[in-house]
C-alpha cells in the first residue's frame, strides 16, 4: 500500500467527518423537537405524568447532522420499571397519533403496531427531523448509554461508526425496511472489528457488563440503573488502566480498510459463523445452542439482549449484495487508480459528497495527513470536535445535553468518585464528581431539574 494512497484516504475521511459530525445547532434543533414532543405528551389524558425521553444515536452521540431521533414515552410507575404490555403500548401510540394530528406541525405520520416494538414514525414539519416514538423503551435507553460509554474508551470508535453509516448508505445497505442493516447492527460490526483487530482496541463486551442487560431491567429502576452504570464504570476503568495491554495505533484510514477486508467475505462466513460482540469472537452457529435453529441470513448477536439477532432484517437475497459492497469498496480503496471522485462515490451518498464540495471545508495548515493515536486520544483533526453545552433554562427546554460520561479522558477521573443523582421517579443518572465543568461533557439532567 503506497503512502500516497493512505494519506489521500485519510484526508478524505477527515473531510467527511468535518461535514457529517453534528454542530451545536443540530443538537439544539433536536432538543427543541424533544421539548415539543413533551408538550404533545402532556396534552394526552392517557399519558398523564409521562415524559418524552430520547435514546438511540442522539444519546450515544453516534448521530450525524442528518440523523433521526428516537423517543421513548416513559410511563409513570413509581419507583419501579414500567412493564406495559404490547396491547397497551399500541393503544397509547394511537392516542399520541391523534394528538399529533390535532396539534399540527408533524407530517408523514405512520403507525406500525405489529413491529417487535410498536412504533409511531413521523417527521417534524418545521425542523424536518424524522422521529420514531415507542412506549417505555428502557432497553433502548440503556443500550444507548452503553454505546456512549464504550465510545469513551477510544475516540476512533465514534469516527468509525459515523463513517461506516455513510458508507453503508452510499451502497444502499443501511435500510432495514429494504432488507439490509439497521444502524445499530452497523455499530456492533464496528465494535466487533475493534475487538478483533491486532492489537485489540475494545474488549469483549462481557468484560464491560457480564450480565444480559435486557433481563436485568426489572425491579426498582434506581437500583437497576445504578448497578449497570457502576459495573460498567469499574470494568471500563480496569480495561483502560491495564498497563500490559498493547496499544493499537492504527490510523482511521487503516482501520477503515481493515474493516472492509474483514467482512468482504461475509456472504460465505455467515452460513456457518455468527458475530458475537459479547465474547468478541466469531462463533459457530451449530455449536451455539442459544442461536439455534438458525433462520437468519446473517447473525450479529445483540450483546445487551442475548440471544437476539440485531441483523434480523437482513434478507438472504440481500446478503450477497452486502458482501459485494464490502469487497468492491475494499478493491476501490486499495487501487492506485483512485481519485477524489471515486473515493467520495465509494464512501458517502451523492448528496453528502455534493455537500462536502459545496462546503469546501477549511483544512488546517497543520494537517499533514499523518494522524496518530497516542496516549488514549486519536488526532485526525487539529482540534477536538465541538461538544454542545446547553444554556437553555429549564423553562426553555426539558432536556439538557450534559455530561453522561463514566470517565473523562482529559482528566482521568477515578470511578470511585461517582455520584448517583436520583430522579423524581426514582430512576438515576450516574456521573463522576468533577472539579472542572467546562470540559464540554454530556449527561442527562435529572428529571426533577427540568
Amino acid at each position: 500500500m503506497s503512502a500516497y494512497i493512505t494519506l489521500d484516504l485519510e484526508r478524505i475521511l477527515t473531510e467527511i467527518l468535518q461535514v457529517v459530525k453534528p454542530q451545536q445547532g443540530d443538537r439544539s434543533t433536536r432538543l427543541q423537537v424533544i421539548n415539543e414532543l413533551q408538550g404533545v405528551v402532556e396534552s394526552v389524558e392517557s399519558l398523564r405524568g409521562a415524559t418524552a425521553e430520547p435514546f438511540g444515536s442522539f444519546v450515544s452521540n453516534l448521530f450525524t447532522r442528518w440523523g433521526d431521533l428516537d423517543i421513548s414515552i416513559d410511563l409513570p410507575n413509581g419507583a419501579y420499571i414500567s412493564s406495559a404490555g404490547k396491547k397497551r403500548k399500541q393503544n397509547l401510540l394511537v392516542d399520541f397519533q391523534k394528538a399529533l394530528r390535532k396539534m399540527g406541525g408533524w407530517r408523514r405520520i405512520k403507525y406500525i403496531p405489529n413491529a417487535r416494538v410498536p412504533i409511531l414514525k413521523f417527521e417534524s414539519s418545521r425542523q424536518s427531523i424524522s422521529c420514531d416514538i415507542s412506549i417505555d423503551n428502557l432497553q433502548g435507553q440503556m443500550k444507548s448509554k452503553l454505546l456512549f460509554w464504550i465510545s469513551e474508551i477510544d475516540e476512533r470508535f465514534r469516527d468509525m461508526v459515523l463513517l461506516v453509516k455513510e458508507w453503508a448508505k452510499a451502497h444502499d445497505i443501511n435500510n432495514p425496511k429494504s432488507g439490509t442493516f439497521n444502524s445499530y447492527s452497523l455499530s456492533l460490526l464496528v465494535i466487533f472489528h475493534f475487538q478483533t483487530c491486532e492489537p485489540a482496541i475494545l474488549p469483549p463486551l462481557r468484560d464491560i457488563y457480564a450480565g444480559n442487560v435486557a433481563d436485568d431491567l426489572q425491579g426498582v429502576r434506581a437500583n437497576v440503573e445504578r448497578h449497570i452504570a457502576e459495573t460498567c464504570a469499574a470494568n471500563i476503568r480496569r480495561f483502560r488502566q491495564n498497563r500490559t495491554r498493547k496499544v493499537n495505533r492504527s490510523s482511521l484510514s487503516e482501520l477503515f480498510r481493515s474493516f472492509l477486508a474483514k467482512f468482504s467475505d461475509i456472504g460465505l462466513r455467515a452460513s456457518e459463523l455468527g458475530i458475537c460482540p459479547y465474547t468478541g469472537k466469531w462463533e459457530y452457529i451449530r455449536s451455539n445452542m442459544r442461536w439455534l435453529p438458525k433462520t437468519y441470513a446473517i447473525f450479529i448477536e445483540d450483546p445487551f439482549e442475548q440471544p437476539e439477532n440485531s441483523a434480523r432484517t437482513v434478507s438472504m437475497g440481500n446478503l450477497t449484495r452486502v458482501s459485494e459492497a464490502f469487497e468492491r469498496s475494499r478493491r476501490t480503496l486499495n487501487s492506485a487508480d483512485q481519485n477524489r471522485g471515486s473515493l467520495f462515490a465509494t464512501l458517502v451518498p451523492p448528496q453528502v459528497s455534493q455537500y462536502i464540495e459545496r462546503a469546501a471545508p477549511l483544512r488546517s495548515p497543520t494537517y499533514n495527513g499523518g494522524p496518530t493515536y497516542n496516549g488514549g486520544r486519536y488526532h485526525p483533526q487539529p482540534t477536538r470536535p465541538q461538544v454542545y453545552r446547553n444554556t437553555h433554562t429549564p423553562s426553555q427546554t426539558r432536556h439538557q445535553f450534559q455530561n453522561m460520561r463514566l470517565e473523562t479522558p482529559q482528566t482521568q477521573h477515578q470511578f470511585q468518585n461517582m455520584t448517583v443523582e436520583t430522579r423524581s421517579n426514582n430512576s438515576t443518572v450516574t456521573r463522576p464528581v468533577q472539579a472542572n465543568h467546562n470540559q464540554g461533557q454530556q449527561r442527562w439532567r435529572a428529571r426533577s431539574d427540568r
